[in-house]
């Protein structure tokens, strides 16, 4: 599919942003179309590039978040290199920064500064608290923002202090919820005529809306929602359970229908016509003797024995995956969620597809994260300056 059939295909958005909230969200917009622009600084740009497994010197992970981007150096610290900064940003429709509040606007690129060289400039700035309030001047990381939202302290087990979800949740939130904000100011220039605006993004704020019914719940009742492990509180039954083979396998039986059916497969037909159990009131006051029969049953057979029976029995289920299970499972390759790319040595590898899947207009992997300011001659290029001022603008350091 050519480039101008992506559905942001024309946008250009430049990316002031380092390791995951900030390039996160600007992935999500090059995977559809939209030419990202990653500034970077010329001593190693953005930490991501060295983050957990490295092969040859790069970051797997590097690959995939600065996919279908255009990588360009500046010096932020260098009027020059702002300068070049600023005029890019001039051109562009969509900023998306995740520096510390307050940091852009003494480099002279704060939103005034922004919005008087481009009027319709939509500025999406991530941050850990906002960008007002009390906090806004702390540093916050993901694992903060999931802290403040509540998100930590409901995860875990009652009798264990909490815990995290195994991945930067709190970061990723935040880039989706700039990524929708970004969109919205577009839709809302394009429709009702208006200016650019700014779309402030919290780490903690983003994971808060998260949160489901937990303030009301506790506005109302003072009800506060605490850990509970596997299970879900109020809802019963949905839980994780360990497999005469040691696999683990969570089941989700909590409508009405289901339960019955998967009392029934198990062997529990008492269970399956007890009246008190028909709704899920009766169930969530009787969940401990029901999750200890479930216990029961999956300790007594094997993973795939388990999930063969409650298959036939239509109770959704699955194995709790690993990376392993997901490259083998035909689910996963019948809908592409892997795709295969080269790396600079010429070695194939294999990254995530792209998520969701528009049936007209889909996303793509172009190219794999770009090598640091592989683009910027070419951008300098365009946006007026010769061949020889851009070799006094790195001789100077400010690219």
């Amino acid at each position: 599919m050519s480039e101008m059939q992506k559905p942001l295909a024309g946008l250009k958005v430049v990316e002031l942003g380092t390791l995951i909230a900030g390039p996160f969200c600007t992935r999500i917009m090059a995977e559809f179309g939209a030419e990202v622009i990653k500034v970077e600084a010329p001593d190693g740009g953005d930490p991501l590039r060295k983050w957990r497994k490295v092969y040859e010197g790069t970051s797997l992970w590097w690959y995939v978040q600065a996919r279908n981007k255009k990588s360009v150096t500046a010096n932020l610290k260098h009027p020059a290199g702002r300068e070049f900064v600023r005029r890019l940003i001039a051109e562009a429709d969509i900023l998306v920064e995740n520096f510390r509040p307050g940091v852009l606007e003494k480099l002279g690129l704060g939103w005034e500064q922004l919005k008087a060289d481009n009027p319709g400039l939509v500025m999406v700035r991530l941050s850990g608290f906002g960008q007002t309030g009390p906090y806004k001047d702390q540093p916050g990381f993901g694992a903060v923002g999931e802290s403040m939202g509540g998100l930590r302290y409901i995860t875990g087990f009652a009798d264990r202090p909490p815990v995290r979800t195994g991945i930067s949740i709190g970061d990723s939130i935040a880039a989706l919820w700039g990524a929708i904000g970004a969109l919205m100011a577009l839709r809302h220039k394009e429709v009702n005529g208006g200016a650019g605006q700014v779309v402030d993004v919290a780490l903690y704020e983003a994971v808060f809306a998260m949160m489901e019914s937990l303030v009301p719940e506790f506005d109302v009742f003072g009800f506060v929602r605490e850990r509970s492990g596997n299970i879900m509180p109020g809802i019963t039954p949905s839980n994780t359970h360990t497999t005469k083979d040691g696999k683990h396998v969570t089941i989700g039986a909590n409508g009405d229908a289901i339960f019955r059916r998967l009392m029934l497969a198990i062997g529990r037909p008492d269970l399956a016509d007890d009246p008190a159990l028909a709704d899920n009131a009766g169930r969530d006051a009787r969940r401990d003797e029901i999750y200890a029969v479930i216990d029961a049953w999956c300790a007594g057979h094997d993973e795939a024995g388990v999930l063969a029976v409650l298959a036939q029995a239509e109770v959704p289920s699955s194995r709790v995956y690993s990376a392993v299970d997901m490259f083998a499972d035909p689910q996963f390759i019948a809908r592409q969620m892997f795709q295969t790319a080269t790396l600079p040595d010429g070695k194939p590898f294999r990254m995530p597809g792209i998520v969701p899947n528009l049936s007209e207009t889909p996303g793509a992997t172009e190219w794999i994260g770009p090598a640091l300011g592989e683009h910027t001659d070419a951008v300098l290029a365009r946006l007026g300056y010769d061949a020889a001022r851009i070799a006094e603008l790195r001789a100077d350091g400010a690219i």
